[in-house]
Protein backbone atom coordinates (compact mmCIF):
# COMPACT_ATOMS: atom_id res chain seq x y z
CA UNK A 1 0.00 0.00 0.00
CA UNK A 2 1.28 3.48 -0.86
CA UNK A 3 1.99 5.75 2.09
CA UNK A 4 0.95 9.25 1.06
CA UNK A 5 3.04 11.43 3.38
CA UNK A 6 0.81 14.37 2.51
CA UNK A 7 2.28 16.80 5.03
CA UNK A 8 5.73 16.54 3.48
CA UNK A 9 4.40 16.79 -0.07
CA UNK A 10 2.58 19.96 0.97
CA UNK A 11 5.79 21.24 2.56
CA UNK A 12 7.59 20.83 -0.77
CA UNK A 13 4.73 22.23 -2.86
CA UNK A 14 4.53 25.33 -0.65
CA UNK A 15 8.26 25.94 -1.16
CA UNK A 16 8.31 25.57 -4.95
CA UNK A 17 10.07 28.35 -6.88
CA UNK A 18 11.10 30.22 -3.73
CA UNK A 19 14.67 30.73 -4.93
CA UNK A 20 16.09 28.47 -2.24
CA UNK A 21 17.55 24.97 -2.10
CA UNK A 22 14.97 22.61 -0.62
CA UNK A 23 16.99 20.42 1.74
CA UNK A 24 15.18 17.25 2.83
CA UNK A 25 16.74 16.06 6.08
CA UNK A 26 16.01 13.14 8.37
CA UNK A 27 17.59 9.95 9.64
CA UNK A 28 18.47 7.31 7.10
CA UNK A 29 15.68 5.07 5.83
CA UNK A 30 12.92 7.41 6.95
CA UNK A 31 11.59 7.93 3.41
CA UNK A 32 13.39 11.00 2.02
CA UNK A 33 14.17 9.49 -1.39
CA UNK A 34 10.67 8.05 -1.69
CA UNK A 35 9.21 11.48 -0.96
CA UNK A 36 11.30 13.18 -3.63
CA UNK A 37 11.46 10.64 -6.45
CA UNK A 38 8.04 9.02 -6.09
CA UNK A 39 5.59 11.31 -4.34
CA UNK A 40 6.88 14.74 -5.42
CA UNK A 41 7.72 13.56 -8.95
CA UNK A 42 4.20 12.17 -9.33
CA UNK A 43 2.82 15.55 -8.26
CA UNK A 44 4.95 17.37 -10.85
CA UNK A 45 3.79 15.02 -13.61
CA UNK A 46 0.16 15.60 -12.60
CA UNK A 47 0.80 19.35 -12.88
CA UNK A 48 1.90 18.87 -16.48
CA UNK A 49 5.65 19.15 -15.96
CA UNK A 50 7.33 17.07 -18.70
CA UNK A 51 9.76 14.42 -17.49
CA UNK A 52 12.45 16.00 -19.70
CA UNK A 53 12.37 18.99 -17.33
CA UNK A 54 13.15 16.87 -14.27
CA UNK A 55 16.87 16.28 -13.78
CA UNK A 56 17.20 13.36 -11.35
CA UNK A 57 20.51 11.99 -10.13
CA UNK A 58 20.79 9.29 -7.46
CA UNK A 59 24.38 9.77 -6.38
CA UNK A 60 24.59 6.55 -4.38
CA UNK A 61 24.18 4.42 -7.52
CA UNK A 62 27.39 3.08 -9.02
CA UNK A 63 26.31 4.05 -12.54
CA UNK A 64 26.18 7.68 -11.41
CA UNK A 65 29.58 7.62 -9.77
CA UNK A 66 31.08 10.03 -12.32
CA UNK A 67 28.59 12.69 -11.21
CA UNK A 68 30.21 12.83 -7.79
CA UNK A 69 32.82 15.03 -9.44
CA UNK A 70 31.60 18.65 -9.00
CA UNK A 71 32.64 19.80 -12.49
CA UNK A 72 31.14 16.75 -14.21
CA UNK A 73 27.75 17.11 -12.53
CA UNK A 74 27.58 20.86 -13.20
CA UNK A 75 28.41 20.31 -16.89
CA UNK A 76 25.80 17.54 -17.11
CA UNK A 77 23.03 19.62 -15.52
CA UNK A 78 23.86 22.57 -17.75
CA UNK A 79 23.66 20.32 -20.83
CA UNK A 80 20.20 19.07 -19.80
CA UNK A 81 18.71 22.59 -19.62
CA UNK A 82 17.72 23.23 -23.23
CA UNK A 83 15.15 26.05 -22.99
CA UNK A 84 13.86 28.79 -20.70
CA UNK A 85 11.02 26.72 -19.17
CA UNK A 86 11.15 25.68 -15.50
CA UNK A 87 13.43 22.76 -14.62
CA UNK A 88 13.46 20.71 -11.41
CA UNK A 89 16.83 19.44 -10.22
CA UNK A 90 16.59 16.53 -7.76
CA UNK A 91 19.75 15.12 -6.21
CA UNK A 92 19.67 12.14 -3.89
CA UNK A 93 22.39 11.34 -1.34
CA UNK A 94 24.06 14.66 -2.12
CA UNK A 95 26.67 14.20 0.60
CA UNK A 96 28.38 11.73 -1.79
CA UNK A 97 29.14 14.64 -4.10
CA UNK A 98 32.56 16.22 -3.62
CA UNK A 99 32.35 19.86 -2.54
CA UNK A 100 28.58 19.60 -2.56
CA UNK A 101 28.08 22.94 -0.82
CA UNK A 102 29.84 24.75 -3.67
CA UNK A 103 27.92 22.79 -6.30
CA UNK A 104 24.58 23.67 -4.71
CA UNK A 105 25.49 27.33 -4.47
CA UNK A 106 26.42 27.24 -8.16
CA UNK A 107 23.06 25.70 -9.06
CA UNK A 108 21.30 28.61 -7.34
CA UNK A 109 22.53 30.84 -10.17
CA UNK A 110 20.48 28.95 -12.77
CA UNK A 111 17.46 31.24 -13.18
CA UNK A 112 14.96 28.62 -14.37
CA UNK A 113 15.87 25.82 -11.96
CA UNK A 114 14.17 24.72 -8.75
CA UNK A 115 16.51 22.61 -6.59
CA UNK A 116 15.69 19.73 -4.23
CA UNK A 117 18.25 17.57 -2.43
CA UNK A 118 18.31 14.79 0.13
CA UNK A 119 21.13 13.42 2.21
CA UNK A 120 21.51 10.48 4.53
CA UNK A 121 24.49 10.67 6.79
CA UNK A 122 25.56 12.77 9.71
CA UNK A 123 27.83 14.93 7.56
CA UNK A 124 24.85 16.11 5.55
CA UNK A 125 22.23 15.92 8.23
CA UNK A 126 24.18 18.04 10.68
CA UNK A 127 22.06 21.04 11.52
CA UNK A 128 24.84 23.47 10.68
CA UNK A 129 25.05 22.43 7.02
CA UNK A 130 22.15 24.71 6.10
CA UNK A 131 24.38 27.69 6.89
CA UNK A 132 26.75 26.60 4.12
CA UNK A 133 24.16 27.76 1.61
CA UNK A 134 24.49 31.35 2.86
CA UNK A 135 20.94 31.60 4.11
CA UNK A 136 19.47 30.10 0.95
CA UNK A 137 18.74 26.63 2.23
CA UNK A 138 15.15 25.76 3.15
CA UNK A 139 14.91 22.65 5.32
CA UNK A 140 12.08 20.12 5.21
CA UNK A 141 12.66 17.68 8.04
CA UNK A 142 11.03 14.30 7.52
CA UNK A 143 10.27 11.98 10.42
CA UNK A 144 9.69 8.23 10.42
CA UNK A 145 6.04 7.23 10.01
CA UNK A 146 3.64 8.57 12.59
CA UNK A 147 1.16 6.07 14.02
CA UNK A 148 -1.49 7.40 11.62
CA UNK A 149 0.79 6.90 8.61
CA UNK A 150 1.83 3.50 9.95
CA UNK A 151 -1.81 2.41 10.13
CA UNK A 152 -2.31 3.35 6.46
CA UNK A 153 0.05 0.50 5.58
CA UNK A 154 -0.57 -1.91 8.48
CA UNK A 155 -2.81 -4.89 7.83
CA UNK A 156 -4.72 -5.13 11.09
CA UNK A 157 -6.67 -3.20 13.71
CA UNK A 158 -5.36 -0.25 15.71
CA UNK A 159 -4.67 -2.33 18.82
CA UNK A 160 -2.43 -4.82 17.02
CA UNK A 161 -0.99 -1.86 15.12
CA UNK A 162 -0.09 -0.11 18.37
CA UNK A 163 1.50 -3.28 19.77
CA UNK A 164 3.66 -3.45 16.64
CA UNK A 165 4.46 0.27 16.46
CA UNK A 166 5.49 0.66 20.09
CA UNK A 167 8.10 -2.10 19.63
CA UNK A 168 9.36 -1.67 16.06
CA UNK A 169 8.62 1.99 15.40
CA UNK A 170 7.88 3.74 12.14
CA UNK A 171 10.76 3.33 9.72
CA UNK A 172 8.87 2.58 6.47
CA UNK A 173 10.70 -0.65 5.60
CA UNK A 174 9.74 -2.30 8.89
CA UNK A 175 6.06 -2.10 7.92
CA UNK A 176 6.71 -4.32 4.90
CA UNK A 177 8.66 -6.96 6.81
CA UNK A 178 6.76 -10.12 7.67
CA UNK A 179 8.67 -11.55 10.62
CA UNK A 180 9.93 -10.27 13.96
CA UNK A 181 13.38 -11.66 13.16
CA UNK A 182 13.59 -9.49 10.02
CA UNK A 183 12.59 -6.36 11.90
CA UNK A 184 14.95 -6.98 14.81
CA UNK A 185 17.91 -7.66 12.51
CA UNK A 186 17.13 -4.65 10.28
CA UNK A 187 16.80 -2.12 13.11
CA UNK A 188 19.77 -3.43 15.10
CA UNK A 189 22.03 -3.54 12.06
CA UNK A 190 20.86 -0.15 10.79
CA UNK A 191 21.72 1.55 14.06
CA UNK A 192 25.11 -0.11 14.37
CA UNK A 193 26.32 -0.15 10.77
CA UNK A 194 24.80 3.08 9.51
CA UNK A 195 23.95 5.66 12.17
CA UNK A 196 26.80 5.06 14.59
CA UNK A 197 29.31 4.38 11.83
CA UNK A 198 28.45 7.72 10.18
CA UNK A 199 29.10 9.58 13.44
CA UNK A 200 32.32 7.66 14.17
CA UNK A 201 33.72 8.32 10.68
CA UNK A 202 32.72 11.98 10.53
CA UNK A 203 34.12 12.89 13.94
CA UNK A 204 37.01 10.38 13.85
CA UNK A 205 35.99 8.88 17.17
CA UNK A 206 38.55 6.41 18.52
CA UNK A 207 36.83 5.31 21.74
CA UNK A 208 33.79 3.93 19.96
CA UNK A 209 32.65 1.86 22.96
CA UNK A 210 32.03 5.05 24.94
CA UNK A 211 29.71 6.34 22.19
CA UNK A 212 27.84 3.03 22.21
CA UNK A 213 27.56 3.01 26.00
CA UNK A 214 26.28 6.59 26.02
CA UNK A 215 23.66 5.74 23.39
CA UNK A 216 22.48 2.84 25.54
CA UNK A 217 22.29 5.03 28.66
CA UNK A 218 20.17 7.60 26.80
CA UNK A 219 17.95 4.82 25.44
CA UNK A 220 17.40 3.52 28.97
CA UNK A 221 16.63 7.04 30.23
CA UNK A 222 13.85 7.92 27.74
CA UNK A 223 11.21 9.89 29.64
CA UNK A 224 13.51 10.51 32.61
CA UNK A 225 15.30 13.69 33.59
CA UNK A 226 19.03 13.50 33.02
CA UNK A 227 22.09 15.61 32.20
CA UNK A 228 25.82 15.08 31.49
CA UNK A 229 26.84 14.96 35.19
CA UNK A 230 24.23 12.27 35.90
CA UNK A 231 25.40 10.34 32.83
CA UNK A 232 29.02 10.71 34.00
CA UNK A 233 28.02 9.23 37.37
CA UNK A 234 26.35 6.30 35.59
CA UNK A 235 29.52 5.67 33.58
CA UNK A 236 31.58 5.60 36.78
CA UNK A 237 29.21 3.42 38.82
CA UNK A 238 27.89 1.00 36.20
CA UNK A 239 30.60 0.82 33.55
CA UNK A 240 33.66 1.83 35.59
CA UNK A 241 34.56 4.36 32.90
CA UNK A 242 36.22 7.73 33.43
CA UNK A 243 34.71 9.39 30.38
CA UNK A 244 34.93 13.18 30.70
CA UNK A 245 31.98 15.54 30.94
CA UNK A 246 33.17 17.31 27.82
CA UNK A 247 33.20 14.06 25.83
CA UNK A 248 29.67 13.21 27.03
CA UNK A 249 28.44 16.63 25.90
CA UNK A 250 30.16 16.22 22.52
CA UNK A 251 28.72 12.76 21.89
CA UNK A 252 25.20 13.91 22.81
CA UNK A 253 25.61 16.78 20.35
CA UNK A 254 26.72 14.36 17.61
CA UNK A 255 23.61 12.21 18.20
CA UNK A 256 21.40 15.31 18.10
CA UNK A 257 23.05 16.64 14.93
CA UNK A 258 22.33 13.32 13.22
CA UNK A 259 18.68 13.58 14.40
CA UNK A 260 18.88 10.28 16.30
CA UNK A 261 17.81 11.98 19.53
CA UNK A 262 16.33 15.35 20.44
CA UNK A 263 15.99 17.13 23.75
CA UNK A 264 13.10 18.70 25.62
CA UNK A 265 14.22 21.53 27.91
CA UNK A 266 12.50 22.31 31.21
CA UNK A 267 10.31 25.40 31.28
CA UNK A 268 8.99 27.12 34.41
CA UNK A 269 5.38 27.81 33.44
CA UNK A 270 4.62 30.42 36.09
CA UNK A 271 8.04 32.07 35.96
CA UNK A 272 8.01 31.95 32.15
CA UNK A 273 11.67 31.00 31.88
CA UNK A 274 13.83 28.02 31.04
CA UNK A 275 15.37 26.22 33.97
CA UNK A 276 18.28 24.43 32.29
CA UNK A 277 19.38 20.95 33.26
CA UNK A 278 18.31 18.31 33.92
CA UNK A 279 16.27 17.73 30.76
CA UNK A 280 14.81 14.84 28.76
CA UNK A 281 16.00 13.12 25.61
CA UNK A 282 13.74 11.29 23.18
CA UNK A 283 14.52 9.09 20.20
CA UNK A 284 13.45 9.98 16.66
CA UNK A 285 12.10 6.44 16.33
CA UNK A 286 11.11 4.15 19.19
CA UNK A 287 12.03 1.05 17.17
CA UNK A 288 15.61 2.26 16.94
CA UNK A 289 15.60 3.04 20.65
CA UNK A 290 14.40 -0.49 21.42
CA UNK A 291 17.00 -1.98 19.06
CA UNK A 292 19.79 -0.30 21.02
CA UNK A 293 18.65 -2.18 24.13
CA UNK A 294 18.20 -5.51 22.37
CA UNK A 295 14.41 -5.16 22.67
CA UNK A 296 14.74 -5.98 26.36
CA UNK A 297 13.31 -2.79 27.90
CA UNK A 298 9.90 -2.29 26.30
CA UNK A 299 8.44 0.02 28.94
CA UNK A 300 5.21 1.05 27.23
CA UNK A 301 4.74 4.00 29.57
CA UNK A 302 7.96 5.72 28.48
CA UNK A 303 7.58 4.67 24.85
CA UNK A 304 4.08 6.16 24.69
CA UNK A 305 5.55 9.41 26.02
CA UNK A 306 8.26 9.30 23.32
CA UNK A 307 5.62 8.70 20.62
CA UNK A 308 3.48 11.63 21.82
CA UNK A 309 6.59 13.86 21.83
CA UNK A 310 7.44 12.87 18.24
CA UNK A 311 3.84 13.43 17.13
CA UNK A 312 3.83 16.96 18.51
CA UNK A 313 7.12 17.80 16.82
CA UNK A 314 5.91 16.35 13.53
CA UNK A 315 2.88 18.65 13.78
CA UNK A 316 5.27 21.58 14.01
CA UNK A 317 5.23 22.30 17.75
CA UNK A 318 8.25 23.19 19.84
CA UNK A 319 8.05 20.95 22.89
CA UNK A 320 9.34 21.54 26.42
CA UNK A 321 8.95 19.79 29.76
CA UNK A 322 6.78 21.98 32.00
CA UNK A 323 7.52 22.72 35.65
CA UNK A 324 5.08 24.32 38.12
CA UNK A 325 5.81 25.13 41.75
CA UNK A 326 3.34 24.52 44.55
CA UNK A 327 3.40 25.25 48.28
CA UNK A 328 2.72 22.23 50.47
CA UNK A 329 1.99 22.10 54.21
CA UNK A 330 4.36 19.92 56.16
CA UNK A 331 3.56 17.87 59.27
CA UNK A 332 5.43 20.40 61.45
CA UNK A 333 3.12 23.21 60.29
CA UNK A 334 5.67 24.82 58.00
CA UNK A 335 5.27 25.07 54.24
CA UNK A 336 7.66 23.93 51.55
CA UNK A 337 7.84 24.50 47.82
CA UNK A 338 7.61 21.43 45.63
CA UNK A 339 8.00 21.15 41.89
CA UNK A 340 5.45 19.29 39.76
CA UNK A 341 6.11 18.23 36.18
CA UNK A 342 3.96 18.58 33.08
CA UNK A 343 5.19 16.11 30.48
CA UNK A 344 4.87 18.51 27.55
CA UNK A 345 4.32 22.20 26.94
CA UNK A 346 3.70 22.42 23.18
CA UNK A 347 3.93 25.81 21.45
CA UNK A 348 3.21 26.87 17.89
CA UNK A 349 2.81 30.59 17.27
CA UNK A 350 0.11 31.85 19.63
CA UNK A 351 -1.11 28.32 20.42
CA UNK A 352 -0.09 26.41 23.52
CA UNK A 353 -1.14 23.06 24.99
CA UNK A 354 -0.23 21.40 28.28
CA UNK A 355 -0.15 17.64 27.78
CA UNK A 356 0.24 14.84 30.28
CA UNK A 357 1.03 11.31 29.09
CA UNK A 358 -0.70 8.98 31.55
CA UNK A 359 -0.58 5.34 30.55
CA UNK A 360 -3.57 4.57 32.77
CA UNK A 361 -5.69 6.16 35.49
CA UNK A 362 -7.35 3.12 37.08
CA UNK A 363 -8.03 4.81 40.43
CA UNK A 364 -9.17 8.22 41.65
CA UNK A 365 -5.83 8.60 43.41
CA UNK A 366 -3.96 8.10 40.13
CA UNK A 367 -6.28 10.53 38.32
CA UNK A 368 -5.63 13.23 40.93
CA UNK A 369 -1.91 12.55 40.70
CA UNK A 370 -1.88 13.05 36.92
CA UNK A 371 -3.96 16.23 37.23
CA UNK A 372 -1.92 17.73 40.05
CA UNK A 373 0.49 19.72 37.88
CA UNK A 374 -2.16 20.80 35.35
CA UNK A 375 -4.52 22.32 37.94
CA UNK A 376 -1.67 24.56 39.13
CA UNK A 377 -1.58 26.28 35.73
CA UNK A 378 -4.02 29.16 35.86
CA UNK A 379 -3.84 30.43 32.26
CA UNK A 380 -6.50 29.73 29.63
CA UNK A 381 -4.53 27.36 27.40
CA UNK A 382 -5.88 23.86 26.91
CA UNK A 383 -4.80 21.07 29.24
CA UNK A 384 -4.93 17.46 28.04
CA UNK A 385 -4.32 14.06 29.63
CA UNK A 386 -3.62 11.28 27.10
CA UNK A 387 -4.30 7.72 28.31
CA UNK A 388 -3.68 4.31 26.73
CA UNK A 389 -7.24 3.13 27.50
CA UNK A 390 -10.02 3.49 24.96
CA UNK A 391 -12.16 6.30 26.41
CA UNK A 392 -14.53 8.93 25.11
CA UNK A 393 -13.10 12.43 25.02
CA UNK A 394 -14.19 14.10 28.27
CA UNK A 395 -13.67 17.47 29.93
CA UNK A 396 -13.94 17.84 33.70
CA UNK A 397 -15.02 20.77 35.88
CA UNK A 398 -11.47 22.12 35.94
CA UNK A 399 -11.34 22.25 32.15
CA UNK A 400 -8.96 19.31 31.76
CA UNK A 401 -9.57 17.13 28.69
CA UNK A 402 -8.92 13.38 28.81
CA UNK A 403 -8.57 11.39 25.59
CA UNK A 404 -7.29 8.07 24.31
CA UNK A 405 -3.87 7.86 22.71
CA UNK A 406 -5.62 6.46 19.63
CA UNK A 407 -7.73 9.60 19.25
CA UNK A 408 -4.71 11.77 19.94
CA UNK A 409 -2.56 10.11 17.27
CA UNK A 410 -5.13 9.24 14.61
CA UNK A 411 -7.21 12.42 14.51
CA UNK A 412 -5.40 15.39 13.01
CA UNK A 413 -7.55 17.84 14.99
CA UNK A 414 -7.09 15.91 18.26
CA UNK A 415 -5.72 18.92 20.12
CA UNK A 416 -9.05 20.68 19.48
CA UNK A 417 -11.33 17.80 20.54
Amino acid sequence: MEIKREKYLNDLVNRMHNGMIKVITGIRRCGKSYLLFKIFKKYLLEQGVPESHMIEIELDQRKNRKYRDPDVILDYIESMIKDYEQYYIMLDEVQMLDEFEEVLNSLLHIQNADIYVTGSNSKFLSKDVITEFRGRGDEVHIYPLTFKEFMEAFDGDIYHGWAEYVVYGGLPLTVTMKTEEQKIYYLTNLFQETYLKDIIERHQIEKTQELEDLTNILASAVGSLTNPPKIEATFKSSIQSNISLNTIRQYIEYLEDAFIISKANRYNVKGRKYIGTPLKYYFEDVGLRNARLGFRQIEETHLMENIIYNELRKRGYSVDVGVVEKRKNRADGKTERIRLEIDFVANLGSRRYYIQSAFGMPTEEKRLQEKASLVQVKDSFKKIIVVKDVVNVTRDEEGITTMSVYDFLLKENSLEL
